[in-house]
């Protein structure tokens, strides 16, 4: 068990981001922290003075987890990232999603510099991000009129072009009076971008001079710009190693040993974001090196994966590198390189990702022992759950149980489709989702769509296809006793044995209780989820699961549906009136059975319309 009194002894003083997990290993929190000690411990301390939902949040907590950064800055950007990628329930999210600024070069003849939250694969330079808006804004200021850059994004000028006010003030060479020399223009670019890349003393120095100066001619107005220059410059010249500039999928892959177990730890850097990590045990021999760690598990782990990135980056390289890289190209169909990196952003980047495992392995083995125990915890409930069934006999012995969930989405009958998800334990099997479009079924059938999607996965299996060859330990249905009942007819009728269980809701729309046969009989048994907390979260995370993929399915197909409709091809029926027919009716087959007169009450129709749209489905 997590012990989090014995945990914070050992958080270590520096900046980072901390990671607040419940029960079932789910974040619920992500924060940053100038000190990781200091913070992560506030939240253990009395709950007296803490808001309701501090304290709400606080009693959830079975775990922490923390990454370390160099910097407050990279804590802060680090912290972005991650809200970003999982959306924890007590953290304040953004629902514009804007991002950090960057300054950008921009691919033109003659570049200019501006500030942008929109990262393009446009061939720009880009710089960033940074978390520092107002200091982006002094530095695109300063470098334009330090080098006297072009600020207009005007690219022709006709002969009788006047300069702007900027060109008349020194502010900018003048390129549209033609009178610019382009390789003098693009030395003072070069100029600009060796800022950029943290050659920045000799535009500090002069600034300084030039505050000094202004100071001593009782100039405090040009003296005080010329500080904020120098702030804002010495603000952005933090290296963020958190970001690499390019828009690039990276692994960072490192071997980290424990005091009883070997893990393998691996960092995800998405877009050019670092975004997360996985920590995975290793059974090792004595004597194996940590290169002989790497090339097993790189074997191993990305030979199970869907897709993956085109670099991986490592601290140690495996002697059959060569072999590995010939053997990921394959699998994922492009090339995938091995890289050790010596210097640079992405040299920053390891050496970020390794400080954090120096500081994980102080806890890594209680971590995976917690890990350990939550998955033991959920396999017993469920093995009590089969159990109970009568579809297991015994004792558990500390397996995980594979969960494939199930259920239907429509709009009144309309466009139905049905979701299956996958759960291998505690964690989501994402590559074994599988979705389905009724063919067989018209109209609100929930019983006959979920008849024919659960006759077509397990046909499939007989048909030799190996994305469903892989059975579940248990089916559970979003639904009740009719979902069960329907469920086991078609398996019987398939020929297996999967014992089905239906996730009931309250009238709150909340996990209740689960339902299910017992063995061959015919009445029907509940089992109450209120005194289950491991289970009751475990099974609102499936049914909540299985419910978001259904959905956004549905929404796919009856958009790609209202795009292309039938009613297109009939005579006066446009855009418009297509949409407000399908509001009016809630379907096709609706408007087919529809009289003229009731087609004419309809919003923005009229009678000749209407006739032209009965004619089309009763000619």
């Amino acid at each position: 068990m997590f012990d989090i009194q014995e945990n914070l002894k050992k958080l270590p003083d520096c900046p980072g981001v901390y990671m607040h997990k419940d029960k079932l290993g789910n974040i619920i929190y992500v924060g940053k922290a100038v000190s990781l000690k200091n913070r992560v411990r506030q939240y253990f301390q009395s709950k007296k003075n803490m808001p309701p939902k501090v304290r709400s949040m606080v009693d959830n907590i079975a775990e922490f987890e923390y990454i370390t950064a160099g910097s407050e800055m990279e804590a802060l950007i680090l912290e972005c990232n991650l809200i970003k990628k999982y959306r924890p329930k007590y953290n304040v999210l953004l629902r514009d999603d804007k991002t950090y600024p960057y300054i950008k070069i921009t691919n033109e003849i003659y570049p200019r510099i501006v500030k942008t939250r929109l990262v393009k694969k446009d061939g720009s330079k880009y710089y960033g991000p940074y978390s520092d808006a107002g200091a982006v804004n002094k530095i695109v200021d300063l470098l334009n009129s330090s080098f006297a850059l072009k600020r207009c994004s005007a690219s022709d000028f006709p002969p009788d072009f006047k300069p702007c006010l900027n060109y008349h003030i020194n502010q900018c060479r003048g390129i549209c009076s033609g009178m610019v020399d382009r390789e003098e223009y693009a030395c003072a670019v070069e100029g600009a971008r060796e800022f950029l890349n943290g050659r920045n003393k000799k535009i500090i120095s002069r600034l300084e001079e030039k505050m000094y100066a202004a100071s001593e001619a009782l100039d405090f107005e040009e003296a005080a710009v010329c500080r904020d220059y120098i702030e804002a410059a010495k603000a952005l010249s933090a290296t963020q190693r958190v970001v690499i500039q390019q828009s690039k999928d990276i692994d960072i892959v490192i071997p980290a040993k424990g005091t009883d177990e070997t893990h393998m730890v691996i960092f995800f850097v998405r877009e050019g974001k670092l975004s997360g990590r996985e920590t995975y045990e290793m059974e090792t021999m004595p004597g194996s090196d940590k290169s002989e760690l790497v090339s097993a598990f790189i074997n191993q782990h990305y030979s199970r994966l869907p897709n993956f990135p085109k670099e991986i980056l490592l601290t140690n390289m495996p002697e059959d590198k060569e072999v590995l890289e010939r053997y990921l190209a394959e699998l994922a169909g492009h090339n995938v390189k091995l890289t050790q990196p010596q210097k640079g952003e992405k040299k920053a980047l390891v050496d970020l990702a390794c400080r954090d495992v120096v500081e994980m392995v102080k806890t890594i083995d209680k971590r995976a022992e917690a890990a350990r125990e939550r998955r033991h915890e959920l396999g017993n409930e469920l093995f009590e759950i089969l159990k109970t069934i009568g579809a297991v006999s015994g004792e558990y012995d500390n397996r995980e149980f594979r969960v494939e969930a199930y259920d239907i989405s429509n709009t009144n009958g309309v466009d139905t489709v049905g979701a299956m998800v996958v759960f291998e334990g505690l964690k989501a099997d994402k590559k074994s989702y599988r979705k389905f479009k009724v063919r067989s079924v018209t109209g609100q059938d929930d019983y006959g769509s979920m008849r024919e999607i659960l006759s077509r996965r397990f046909n499939r299996v007989y048909s030799g296809d190996e994305g469903f060859e892989v059975l579940p330990d248990i089916i559970l249905m979003d639904g009740g006793k009719g979902h069960v009942s329907t469920a086991l007819e078609v398996i019987k009728a398939s020929g297996f044995d999967i014992p089905v269980v239906g996730m009931v809701k309250d009238e709150k729309h909340r996990t209740r209780a689960l339902v299910f046969r017992k063995n061959e009989s015919e009445d029907f048994e509940e089992i109450s989820l209120q005194s289950r907390s491991m289970l009751f979260r475990y099974i609102g995370r499936v049914q909540e699961e299985v419910h978001r993929f259904a959905i956004e399915y549905h929404r796919k197909v009856r958009n790609k549906r209202m795009a292309v409709s039938v009613l297109d091809d009939i005579e006066g029926i446009g855009p418009a009136r297509r949409k407000a027919l399908l509001e009016h009716f809630r379907s096709v087959d609706n408007i087919r059975g529809a009289s003229i007169e009731e087609l004419e009450a309809a919003p923005s129709m009229n009678r000749k319309a209407s006739e032209n749209v009965w004619k089309f489905f009763h000619k």
